[in-house]
This record gives structure tokens, sequence and C-alpha cells, in this order.
């Protein structure tokens, strides 16, 4: 039987979302500084590609995780927001958009992780 690596994917995925809230709060920090440009984390799917994590099928009944006729379309967000008069390209609507991005990525985070957690107590409990 492989490892699982779930537990070691929702400590980075933890890590990834911690350091976006951040910069999300420096952006809305800085909302008001002239010349302020708004800073961004990369998608956490970039930060996974890094990783390196292969996708394992133990079953040929199983679903495959690539769609093939899934699309993606990938919009600029500096495009997408005005600038200020002052030079300033925070926008306080997309930064509070992006928050609550952030609060639904550790939601779903301790959500998975919870129920690992009572797969695996379940499972030593029926042993």
């Amino acid at each position: 039987m492989d490892k699982v690596y779930l537990f070691d994917l929702a400590a980075r995925h933890s890590a990834w979302a911690s350091v976006r809230q951040a910069t999300i709060a420096g952006n809305i920090a800085n909302a008001d500084t002239p010349g302020y440009r708004a800073a961004e984390v990369e998608p956490f799917s970039a930060v996974l590609d890094k990783t390196h994590l292969a996708e394992a099928r133990t079953n040929p009944a199983h679903l495959s995780m690539s769609a093939p006729g899934a699309a993606t379309v990938k919009m600029d967000d500096a495009e997408s927001w005005s600038i200020s008069d002052n030079g300033n390209t925070v926008s306080l609507d997309q930064q509070m958009i992006k928050a609550n991005e952030v609060s639904g990525a550790f939601t779903l985070n301790t959500s998975i992780v919870r129920s690992f957690h009572r797969m695996v107590l379940a499972s030593v409990r029926n042993v």
C-alpha cells in the first residue's frame, strides 16, 4: 500500500492560504497609499504542480481527474478592476472577494482533514 500524503498536502494548502491572507491584508492596509501596486500570491494549483504529485488510480472504475472536455479561462486581474486617481491598484471590493475565497479555502481544508482523520480513526478502531 502506498503512503497517503493528504495531511502534508493539507498543511501546504493551509500555509499557502496563510500567505495569501497576509498578502490581502497588506493590500487592504495600503489601499490609500499613492502608487501602491496590489500584490497577489500565485494560485495553489501552481504550487501543487511544483510538488510533482501523481494521480493514483487503484481501480479502473475510479474517475480520472483530467477531464478532456474541460476548459479554463484565465483573466488578468489588473485589467478587470479600475485604477484610482493616485495610481493605486488596490480595489477594496476585489480584496474582500479574495478574502472570502481564502476563508472558503480554510474551511474546505479543515473539513477535508477532519473527514480524513475520522476515516483513519474508524479504520483503526475496526482492526
